[in-house]
């Protein structure tokens, strides 16, 4: 079938669009990292106390992933990204503003459930735009927005705490730094909302909801008339017998059980998160400073680790519909094992006790460069390719449904690693803390190996149960 017609300037411009609520999930993810010693003067917070301020950022994202494939569904693809990004915007101002803990954590929750809506519509929609010989290069457009996020905000961070002098200090207006910290949130929550009003909707929701001459066009705007009417009916015949998607529609009627593309999904989700990138990501600032690096270097060596997130996500760009899916998850889970395993020994070596929470006096080189190992490898791999395997693995009438529950999964075992981590360092130490995860890496080797199947260069109504 010709492409000449494909608009993929048009194309990939709503992508990026899209895209935009990916970058606010990097930047809230990361913002919280660097404020955290703000927030603790604040709120007179402790550990634990912080540990739940970083907790119910994703209690918000288990909210919003398990709604938004559902709603999706019933209002659109686009609609959802509207209130999706009028939530970013509430979210940023208010935390910024909280006077207490407990109103910090209220608009932090509003803006995990645009966080969680968001990492379930955004690969929907990309995928549902993207033409299949390069679904996978402007999949990996929306884990690049992530880390891009995340690294902007460590370099925020960073500049607002190099020109102040610390996270609690005063900055403009008399207001500390930790909240224009996240009020800095609030220039791409905007430009997302206004952005979204000259986007189309998805074709494959117009047809699920009926509204068949709107596909038509949308198809034809994307592709070309003689591309976009053959799509159509291509895509009618796999939506034309369906009632609107439900959560039943996940078991198989024959045997009542999940289809196996299910569970597949919901492994790749869980292995995504319980191999521990996000305690990096999310306590990366109190991990250094207690380490011996003063506020600023801790800062300094989180743009190093987004820097490097974003040099390996550009690197799958490229090739991941060259070489496919299956090959970089490989690749990944067997660098990410090697990289934990030499920080699992090198904390052997300079920490023995449980108690020495936080005070690797001898950490070296040998951490730094296996953190960073480790950081490039997820980035290569689970980052940017389970998210484009999510938006796209699964068959037309059950992929809301199934999105939602595999994004209730991954932010459920974010918030599990996440909270866990401060009780395993404080009870057993680090040693038992990366020799956990590094078994898991283990394990997502013979996952990845017997149960990922390819899904390069296939339509999404080719996808199978």
């Amino acid at each position: 079938m010709s492409h000449n017609n494909e608009k993929i300037f048009f194309i990939t411009m709503i992508s990026f669009i899209a895209a935009i609520g990916s970058f606010l999930f990097g930047f809230y993810t990361g913002v919280i990292n660097g404020s955290l010693g703000g927030l603790a003067l604040a709120f007179d917070s402790h550990f634990m106390g912080l540990s739940i301020n970083v907790a119910s950022l994703l209690v918000g994202c288990a909210i919003g992933a398990f709604f938004a494939g559902h709603l999706a569904d019933l209002y659109g693809r686009r609609t959802l990204l509207i209130f999706i990004s009028i939530l970013f915007v509430l979210s940023s101002w208010g935390t910024g503003f909280a006077t207490t803990s407990s109103w910090f954590i209220a608009f932090r929750l509003l803006g995990g459930i645009g966080v969680g809506a968001a990492s379930v519509i955004v690969p929907m929609y990309i995928a549902e735009v993207a033409p299949a010989r390069y679904r996978g290069s402007l999949g990996v457009i929306q884990q690049i927005a992530v880390i891009l996020g995340l690294f902007l905000a460590f370099v925020s961070n960073y500049i607002l705490v190099k020109i102040a002098g610390g996270a609690s200090h005063k900055f403009w207006f008399g207001f500390e730094v930790w909240r224009w910290m996240f009020w800095m949130e609030l220039l791409p929550a905007f430009i997302f909302l206004l952005g979204l009003l000259f986007i189309p909707e998805t074709p494959r929701y117009l047809v699920l909801s009926g509204q068949h001459q709107k596909a038509i066009a949308v198809l034809t705007k994307l592709y070309g008339q003689f591309i976009g009417e053959a799509m159509y009916l291509e895509i009618s015949l796999t939506l034309s017998e369906s009632h609107m998607p439900r959560f039943s529609d996940l078991k198989d009627k024959q045997t009542g059980k999940l289809y196996k593309v299910v569970w597949i999904g919901l492994g790749l989700a869980i292995f995504q998160q319980i191999t521990g990138i996000n305690v990096i990501f999310y306590y990366g600032v109190l991990f250094w400073k207690n380490a011996g690096f003063t506020e600023l270097d801790a800062l300094l060596i989180n743009i190093i680790v987004g820097l490097t997130c974003l040099i390996a996500c550009v690197f799958t760009l490229f090739f991941i519909d060259k070489w496919g899916r299956k090959v970089f998850l490989l690749i990944g889970s067997i660098g990410m094992t090697v990289s934990l395993v030499a920080m699992g020994t090198t904390f052997y070596f300079t920490s023995k006790e449980p108690s020495d929470l936080f005070t690797l006096e001898a950490l070296n080189w040998i951490i730094l460069i296996a953190v960073n190992a480790y950081v490039f490898f997820f980035s290569l791999s689970w980052g940017p390719v389970m998210w484009v395997l999510l938006g796209e693995m699964f068959p037309n009438p059950i992929r809301g449904s199934a999105l939602a529950v595999t994004g209730v999964a991954l932010w459920s075992s974010n918030l599990l690693t996440v909270m866990t981590f401060p009780i395993i360092l404080s009870q057993l130490g680090l040693i038992t803390a990366y020799g956990l995860y590094s078994g898991i890496a283990l394990l997502s080797i013979i996952f990845v190996y017997k149960y990922i199947y390819e899904t390069k260069g296939k339509e999404l109504e080719a996808m199978q149960y």
